[in-house]
């Protein structure tokens, strides 16, 4: 039986977040369909393995998931039949070899997120699926000054809470930058964060509080003093999930072997 890590790439809007839900509750997640197309070749297990529970409606273009099977063809061959069985709205972008014991989980180093903004007054068809439409466009400085706060280790409980009850809210954020992309008539940014791990929203609502603080209704002050739990937050908004992909996890040489 051999051990496969493999890349997915997913379009979140339809799907209840990544991780499978209970019979019966009706909705249909990534984990679900992508153990349905398993399924279809050959795969008996309960379960595969995945590095992140994403939210209903956030996107992926670096998920990554584990899995045993009994395939005695290519890894090309086993990614084309995985595609061949998984919905359009999801792909497996790569596969490869890895240890038995590798957890895509456990193991990662980091992750990164990024979150996509448009700045229009009114909506765009081709960008409102996969971009938050934010009008006052926010102030690019201030956004990238809050973004620099970010970086460290730092206590994120007041903009995410952990899934484990009692559970440590301490993360370190690497990096975190907003860039600004222009596409004909619209204007956008980026905002890309990379840490060894994510509170339950912590991106979202990260985002939410910059955009305030971009568009003057909170101070730098204030999100310093939030990020630094000495002030409550007085929003407790969330940026849309439809704006958020996570883009890859990294493991450094601890997933792959010869």
């Amino acid at each position: 039986m051999a051990h496969y890590k493999a890349i997915l790439a997913y379009d979140g809007n339809r799907y209840a977040g990544f991780q499978r839900q209970k019979k019966g509750s009706g909705c249909i997640t990534v984990q679900a369909v992508v153990e349905t197309a398993l399924a279809k070749i050959g795969w008996q297990d309960k379960t595969i393995l995945f590095a992140g529970r994403t939210d209903t409606g956030v996107h992926a273009s670096g998920q990554v998931i584990a899995f045993q099977l009994n395939w005695t063809h290519t890894l090309w061959e086993l990614q084309s039949a995985l595609n061949a069985n998984l919905p359009a709205d999801v792909a497996v972008l790569a596969v490869e070899h890895c240890d038995k014991d590798f957890h895509p989980r456990y193991q990662a180093l980091w992750r990164q997120y990024r979150y996509r903004i448009y700045c229009s007054p009114q909506r765009h068809p081709l960008y409102e699926r996969y971009a938050w439409r934010v009008w006052p466009a926010p102030d690019f400085q201030s956004l990238q000054y809050c973004a620099q706060l970010l970086i460290g280790e730092h206590d994120f409980g007041s903009f995410g809470r952990s899934l484990k009850a009692d559970g440590n809210t301490i993360r370190y954020v690497f990096s975190a930058n907003w860039s600004q992309w222009e596409d004909i008539d619209i204007q956008g940014l980026h905002f890309e964060i990379q840490a060894n791990a994510f509170l339950y929203h912590m991106v979202r609502r990260i985002v939410a509080q910059m955009i305030r603080v971009g568009q003057g209704s909170m101070t730098i002050a204030e999100f310093e003093q939030a990020l630094n739990n000495t002030r409550k937050l007085s929003s407790q908004s969330l940026a849309p999930a439809h704006g958020l992909t996570l883009v890859k996890v990294n493991y450094g040489e601890s997933a792959r072997i010869e």
